[in-house]
């Protein structure tokens, strides 16, 4: 079966759904191009499956929203798990609360506790960073009494695979 992805990239879901059931180890001997197709495939893939599951999320926002937010009113609640009914099926949704804080007015009230003699550690997690663009443009003294207090961990490496023209081929 081939489908295609909203960026007109074929998807071969026969090639594509045999890796589920391979190991890695299987998968590292796969031949160059293999190698490289199952990617690109993957990608795909998982490019159209997000796109397919945020239209089914508005979907079922555009269904059942109204109702569970009803059904969070009616318990006198804005956040949290509701559930709703609809026939045979319960549908169970969670509307996590997210919150920001102003960083500029925490700081200022911050400020005003301590000049009051508050503690302010008691009220108020504080978590410092340096921006790494920033600190690679300080001078060579200011970096070293700061690397003290500096952990470089890696991230998760992304790869790129492509078929070079007119190499040899497995």
């Amino acid at each position: 079966m081939n489908m295609t992805t909203t960026h007109t990239t074929p998807v071969d879901l026969e090639y594509s759904m045999p890796l589920a059931d391979m190991s890695v180890a299987q998968i590292v001997a796969l031949p160059h191009a293999q190698l490289q197709e199952a990617h690109t495939n993957l990608l795909a893939l998982q490019s159209m499956v997000k796109s397919v599951l945020d239209r089914f999320h508005a979907a079922l926002e555009q269904r059942y929203g109204e109702q569970a937010a009803a059904a969070r009113q009616a318990d006198g609640r804005d956040f949290g798990v509701c559930h709703v009914n609809d026939g045979v099926l319960r549908i169970t949704v969670e509307l996590p609360k997210r919150v920001t804080w102003d960083q500029a007015r925490l700081a200022d009230m911050a400020q005003r506790m301590a000049a009051a003699g508050d503690k302010v550690s008691e009220y108020i997690d504080t978590d410092y960073s340096i921006p790494e663009s920033r600190y690679n443009n300080w001078p060579t003294p200011l970096k070293e009494t700061f690397a003290k207090a500096r952990t470089v961990k890696p991230g998760r490496a992304s790869f790129r695979l492509a078929l070079v023209e007119g190499a040899p081929n497995e």
